[in-house]
């Protein structure tokens, strides 16, 4: 028996954000005084940085979980599945079902439960529940879709990333700019395929690093005190992430016996375009191999970051040719890896 993905979806929101949209935007600094650069050239930087050129934003009509059930429907016609054999449906998000304009998340059912719901999943034996765990809850969704597979207690599961982080920026912080909504779904079940999930690997570090990613005020202080928006500590992200994701990538290709010169693509949290070239430079140095052409998609110069779901996204993107230059093909070894509030790292290998 092996575990393998057996069908993808993904919902990108048809809202463009361009990076010109951004110009007529008061951003401030954190003490709430003025930044004393044009808005041209803050969001000129931001692009050599981040990569991105626009973002997606949901509907003003559409939640995460509709988002999710969105997704979800398209993996369930891609895996070919009735839905009502589906044992466990797992939502990755971090703010809820958040309606445009609004000050409070809402979790009360959890998405998962919801996006039950939308499907018209009548087993009351498929059990829905949420995951909060930062960027990297799609994939830590799906080391736990395994672990109930392999421990006999499911044969298919229904892992959902979904977001709309639009709904949670502060409008005047430069890093608003990089979020965006979306949503992901994949299909695992246990399969007599070869190939699957050969290894993963998940670490939590808190002692100094739990709160890099926090919910905070507006740089501008004449707004709300009690309302929060996402917020961040860029540089010690950064560093975090270069120091730490190239050496869990590295212990779970160890682990799984593959060659590193068997890789075929690695998938990386679309979280900065800089940083996500830095850590693949670096994880490869750790082999003292040179990194291989076109081994790491991107999505984030069109789709921005949305968290949970730009690792699903972006796999559904390749494997239905949605991605320029990108393919892959059966018994290709792919990365999995993300990195994200909390701070938690995850890591995947994977037999496609």
């Amino acid at each position: 028996m092996t575990i393998k993905i057996t069908g993808t979806g993904s919902y990108i929101p048809e809202n463009i954000e361009k990076n010109e949209d951004f110009h007529q935007h008061e951003f401030l600094n954190v003490d709430g005084s003025q930044i004393n650069s044009p808005n041209e050239v803050i969001v000129e930087k931001f692009k050599a940085i981040t990569g991105i050129v626009e973002r997606r934003y949901a509907d003003d009509k559409l939640i995460a979980s509709d988002l999710g059930f969105l997704a979800a429907e398209k993996a369930i016609e891609d895996a070919k599945i009735d839905r009502e054999d589906i044992d466990y449906i797992i939502v990755a998000h971090n703010f809820g079902d958040v309606k445009k304009d609004a000050i409070q998340s809402d979790i009360l059912p959890c998405l998962a439960t919801r996006v039950k719901h939308k499907l018209r999943i009548k087993n009351p034996k498929c059990v829905a529940y949420d995951i909060l765990f930062g960027c990297p809850g799609w994939i830590e969704g799906t080391i736990q879709a395994q672990a109930f597979i392999k421990a006999g207690m499911a044969k298919k599961c229904l892992v959902i990333g979904a977001e709309t982080l639009s709904r949670v920026v502060d409008k005047h912080d430069r890093d608003s700019m990089i979020y965006s909504d979306g949503a992901g779904a994949t299909i695992i079940e246990a399969t007599d395929e070869e190939g699957g999930i050969l290894a993963h690997n998940t670490a939590s570090f808190t002692y100094d690093e739990a709160y890099y990613l926090f919910f905070g005020n507006s740089n501008n202080p004449e707004l709300d005190k009690d309302t929060r928006y996402i917020k961040m500590h860029g540089r010690k992200i950064y560093e975090f992430a270069l120091t730490n994701v190239p050496l869990a990538m590295k212990e779970c290709l160890d682990e799984s016996g593959v060659d590193i010169k068997d890789v075929k693509k690695v998938l990386i949290h679309q979280a900065n375009e800089k940083m996500d070239e830095a850590i693949i430079k670096r994880f490869y140095r750790l082999y003292k191999t040179p990194v291989p052409e076109g081994i790491m998609p991107m999505s984030i110069h069109k789709l921005g970051n949305s968290s949970v779901a730009t690792v699903p996204t972006l796999f559904d993107f390749i494997r239905n040719n949605k991605l320029e230059n990108q393919q892959i093909e059966k018994g290709d070894v792919i990365i999995f890896a993300s990195v994200g509030a909390g701070m938690h790292i995850n890591a995947i290998v994977y037999k496609y």
